[in-house]
């Protein structure tokens, strides 16, 4: 009897499910193809860089290199308001919390008072702070020699820190003067080859930002990050930015006598957003108006972006599959909510809470959907059956339903559209949604042989599989007493795909056939139903 290695069974199988294949597949080498079992693939086209509301730094510059002032610039973005006088000079930032130890660089030797008001001279180098073994009495007031800086991590920094222990745990704060921590800013926060009105305007929205935004009660006015706005200290300044802060020194945006929060983001799209769509809370000078320039910017428009549906799920900790997606607008045509179906519930979260948790632009967005559900239960189909596969197609004109028998490359099986597709796998295979610049995640659709029992006698059993697995194991099981089952007698299959295993059987017996085809060979066990043994 000849017995086929596995190796050349699946070559066989794969060579026999080419042979009828449709054409290529319509993904490209070159186009996103998810990785099998990550789910339905989501697809996002957008405008804009950032939350959209107030400045846009591209449209600022625009305006700018249109002969605009920044004054003017500072007008069209918050209309209402009116340059004033900062009420503060100094700022304090925090540049370090919750540390066991700092370290504290200084070319030049420092000067730390501390709280009893005494002062201490540290000579030049690293000056190393453990809040277990403080040398003195906190807070903290650590003074760089006079032309020198202050130097934590990879920069410097202007001003004095000021060191304290909270909860066991170490704390310093830069305490600048504003218009010095604004020469850390302005560079950070927009490119110091831009504009100069364009410059001045962020100088002014930055210096507005911070003081309307600061801490109330707090230690410490703002962060030294996008909490509040990024401040990268000296080793960042440059001679554009800090000129243009020189320029506008002292100067803010004020509306009915306050400082205004002048929110600022780097693209609109084209448009700006109101707070009132932001936040739901309405400020008048924060509306939404024409941003004509933002045409400039290289995310003025923006995507595909893929993210699948296990990268969603898992930011924003739901439990899944995701089966469908639906938006809702707000007034100024944004995303206001995003529905994610599953099979249990469907769940509603702020577009806002989307973009921050995977990482979108902007949330002025569209997404497409392409979701293939297997079939239910997932179990096993039997060789020769019929499957039925649903799918949504959503933000596309269509997709194409594409197969991979074991072995085989992509193959076009069907254009689809929302709805159902059946397909008769005649090995395990994969499918998935595809388009000609993106492919959702396969699923997999596992075959086993078909079964057919013949006589079922004391003396063995007979029957045949398809297809035709010559040489595979077959395997007579015993139900025990207690419903568990023993293997009692094994053949194989034979070229014809019949089998005839010899057994001596109990009459009146529960037994049941197993074929069991080799790993990787594209088909799974097979198991009969339960026979009765005749007398």
């Amino acid at each position: 009897m000849m017995v086929f290695r596995p190796l050349a069974l699946v070559l066989l199988i794969a060579a026999l499910a080419a042979s009828s294949a449709s054409a290529g597949s319509v993904c490209a080498s070159s186009c996103f193809q998810a990785p099998a079992g990550s789910g339905a693939l989501l697809v996002f086209n957008g405008h804009g860089w950032g939350h959209g509301v107030g400045m846009s730094q591209y449209g600022a510059y625009g305006y700018a290199q249109h002969g605009s002032t920044f004054d003017q610039i500072l007008a069209h973005y918050y209309p209402g308001t009116t340059l004033g006088p900062a009420p503060a000079s100094t700022i304090r930032v925090l540049l370090a919390d919750k540390k066991r130890r700092l370290t504290i660089a200084a070319a030049a030797p420092l000067t730390v008072r501390d709280a009893a008001g005494a002062s201490h001279r540290v000579p030049a180098g690293p000056f190393l702070l453990d809040a277990k073994t403080l040398p003195w009495p906190v807070p903290l007031t650590v003074k760089a020699a006079r032309g020198s800086f202050l130097g934590y991590g990879k920069n410097e920094y202007r001003g004095s820190f000021l060191v304290d222990v909270v909860d066991g745990k170490l704390r310093m704060i830069d305490v600048v003067g504003l218009e010095q921590y604004l020469w850390g800013v302005v560079p950070a926060e927009m490119p110091s080859d831009w504009a100069p009105e364009a410059l001045k305007a962020q100088a002014v929205a930055a210096r507005s930002y911070a003081l309307a935004t600061r801490a109330v009660g707090a230690p410490f006015d703002v962060y030294s990050d996008t909490r509040s706005q990024m401040y990268l200290g000296v080793l960042h300044e440059a001679a554009s930015t800090t000129a243009a802060v020189n320029a506008t020194k002292g100067k803010v945006l004020l509306y009915q006598g306050k400082v205004a929060t002048t929110f600022f983001s780097s693209t609109s799209g084209g448009e700006t957003e109101s707070s009132a769509d932001w936040t739901g809370t309405a400020v008048p000078y924060l509306i939404s108006v024409p941003d004509p320039y933002d045409l400039l910017s290289p995310y003025h428009d923006w995507g595909p972006v893929p993210i699948t549906a296990t990268r969603v799920l898992k930011a924003l900790k739901l439990t899944g599959p995701i089966t469908d997606v639906t938006t809702t607008p707000n007034p100024a045509g944004r995303v206001g909510q995003v529905k994610m179906t599953t099979p249990l519930k469907a769940t509603t979260v702020p577009a806002t809470t989307l973009r921050s948790a995977i990482g979108l632009r902007s949330t002025w967005f569209t997404v497409g959907l392409l979701s293939l559900t297997p079939p239910q239960p997932v179990a096993p189909v039997t060789y020769g059956s019929k499957v039925t596969l649903a799918g949504v197609v959503r933000g596309f004109a269509g997709a194409t339903l594409e197969q991979k028998p074991l072995g085989t490359d992509w193959q076009a099986v069907r254009t689809m559209t929302t709805g159902t597709a059946q397909v008769s796998p005649t090995i395990t295979t994969d499918y998935r949604l595809a388009t000609t610049s993106v492919a959702a995640g396969s699923i997999r659709v596992k075959v086993m042989p078909a079964l057919t029992v013949g006589t079922v006698a004391s003396t063995g059993i007979t029957g045949s599989e398809q297809p035709v697995l010559m040489g595979v194991t077959v395997d007579i099981e015993q139900q025990n007493p207690d419903l568990t089952w023993t293997p009692v007698a094994n053949g194989l299959v034979e070229a014809d795909g019949t089998f005839d295993v010899a057994a001596a059987l109990t009459p009146g017996s529960t037994v049941r056939v197993v074929v069991t085809p080799p790993v990787n060979s594209g088909y799974v066990a097979a198991t009969s139903s339960p026979q009765i043994v005749s007398g």
